[in-house]
């Protein structure tokens, strides 16, 4: 099941809604949580095993780190004020190894199903270039559905405990329909336990507001998803996969053409999912915040898959920043660089870190490596050349503030953008390398407008059609950035206008949606990661 299927969306949902709202308040968490392992069964099958090991892992680690903590406090109410430095520091290493022991377990999980092959060819590689007679034997594990989104779930649980941010959950039950919500399950958004565990447990009544929200919300997301990225799938999938016959007009507009596919199909499954959450009473933390309304690559990393960013921030960034090691260089680094650019110096070091953990949380490929690599160059640059930025425009008495410098950048940072996607979609590093040449040394500005952009698996109403309902989307998004609360606008209209808006989506989604004979259904692109 995917969840714009018409077996979800028809069937399974509605069962659910219905089932969940007639049933005691009291008993509504089995219904989540039964539709939950239903759900992820369908998908991964026997593989649900990974998920119940990582919800007992969380489970019972957590529940140590508690004991000894409250261990530690019981002995430190009975002891001398001189020893309690030495007993607290003793019992927070027992509780650091344990923390260290579970990540290693929950990750070495992920690392075994998603990565072992990539590393086995690699080590091959090296083996036969210093001519070593042994070769590993590879292996290839079939890889659960969203084993990367749960794991970062578990990740925090446990180092919330450890920091001290939330308690332990001693109800087994709670911790698995936290980590195993079927909305959430396939591609996020990643939460925290704090934010969605009790909402789920409360079993809150479905009302009429939350029911219209997130039709409204799931409506939506199945338009971007079936109008715009599915119907945009032949051309991707024709210009990467058969890149050398074409030029670099061509392969500029395919870059930019899955940027938005990509785009569409997150942010779609994303509006889908926090849709279906908002029927049941559970608030969701959002994922996109118009992107590419961004006047840098960091700013836009704020505003995209924005719950990755803030996990990596948390849980990398910080805790690199402020260990031992990078606190000791944070002074020689000051005297040398000075305050902006000794400081700059190491926060890059945690910033490394963060990026290439992002290349490879998205794949098990050197281009997604990459990828992670040429943002932080991008991000790093930037705030490099922010100072003397600022002092020429200063100079110039150039307003940084004005429409057509503000318009400028977010073109600027959008093409960083197109280039970094084109590689992040490319059929291995090798290609995007390719890829990204022909966009430089064989451009044809002709080839966008000669005719052969009708050649790739789309025609003239496919291309009309995209154009169209993307304005639409800009539109809504300039609203949004401007802080207007559309479906609450639309809620506060009378009946015939709102029930007209919702007959307009449906039938756009019916009309103009890419389905059926001649078309591929399009897995969900982030459920791969």
């Amino acid at each position: 099941m995917n969840y714009w299927d018409i077996i979800f969306i028809g069937i399974y949902l509605p069962l659910t809604v219905i089932i969940y709202n007639f049933i005691k308040q009291k008993n509504r968490w089995k219904v989540l949580l039964i539709s939950s392992y239903i759900f992820f069964w369908s998908i991964s099958g026997k593989l649900l095993i990974y998920l119940l090991m990582t919800t007992l892992l969380m489970h019972y680690f957590g529940l140590w780190i508690t004991e000894i903590r409250n261990e530690m406090d019981d002995t430190l109410a009975n002891s001398d004020k001189s020893l309690k430095k030495e007993i607290k520091n003793k019992y927070k290493a027992r509780e650091r190894k344990i923390l260290i022991f579970t990540i290693l377990i929950i990750v070495g999980m992920l690392i075994i199903l998603k990565y072992s092959e990539f590393l086995g060819k690699n080590i091959n590689t090296v083996l036969e270039f210093i001519s070593f007679p042994i070769q590993i034997n590879i292996q290839k594990y079939m890889i659960p559905i969203g084993i990367s989104f749960y794991t970062m779930q578990a990740i925090s649980y446990i180092c919330d405990i450890y920091l001290g941010k939330i308690k332990a959950d001693r109800n087994i039950r709670r911790l698995a329909l936290f980590i195993s919500f079927f909305p959430q399950i396939m591609e996020g958004p990643i939460c925290r336990y704090s934010q969605t565990a009790d909402k789920l447990w409360e079993g809150r009544d479905i009302t009429y507001e939350n029911l219209t929200f997130g039709i409204q919300r799931i409506l939506y997301g199945i338009l971007k998803k079936t109008i715009i990225a599915d119907r945009l799938n032949p051309l991707i999938l024709n210009v990467f996969d058969n890149y050398a016959k074409y030029d670099g007009g061509i392969i500029t507009a395919s870059a930019a053409l899955y940027t938005l596919q990509l785009y569409m199909d997150f942010s779609g499954t994303m509006d889908i999912v926090i849709g279906i959450a908002e029927i049941f009473g559970v608030d969701l933390p959002e994922n996109f915040r118009q992107p590419f309304f961004s006047k840098t690559i960091s700013e836009f990393w704020t505003r995209w898959h924005i719950t990755l960013g803030t996990w990596f921030k948390d849980y990398i960034y910080y805790p690199v920043l402020m260990s031992k090691r990078c606190k000791k260089l944070m002074k020689p680094s000051k005297k040398i660089l000075g305050n902006y650019f000794g400081t700059l110096f190491v926060s890059s070091i945690a910033l490394f870190c963060v990026w290439f953990l992002n290349g490879v949380w998205h794949g098990s490929g050197w281009n997604y490596i990459f990828f992670g690599m040429y943002h932080f160059v991008l991000i790093i640059t930037g705030r490099l050349i922010e100072p003397a930025v600022k002092s020429v425009n200063k100079k110039l008495h150039i307003n940084s503030n004005n429409f057509i410098y503000f318009g400028l950048q977010i073109i600027r940072t959008t093409c960083l953008v197109f280039i970094g996607e084109m590689f992040f979609r490319a059929n291995g590093l090798k290609s995007g390398i390719s890829m990204f040449v022909k966009l430089i040394t064989q451009f044809k500005f002709n080839s966008l407008i000669n005719g052969n952009m009708l050649s790739l698996g789309l025609d003239k109403k496919d291309f009309m059609v995209i154009f169209a309902v993307t304005i639409i989307i800009f539109v809504i998004g300039i609203l949004r950035e401007r802080g207007i609360r559309i479906r609450h606008s639309i809620s506060k209209r009378n009946i015939v206008i709102r029930w007209l808006i919702y007959y307009v989506l449906i039938l756009m989604i019916i009309i103009l949606g890419a389905y059926g004979l001649g078309y591929k259904p399009v897995d969900p692109m982030y459920a791969q990661f």
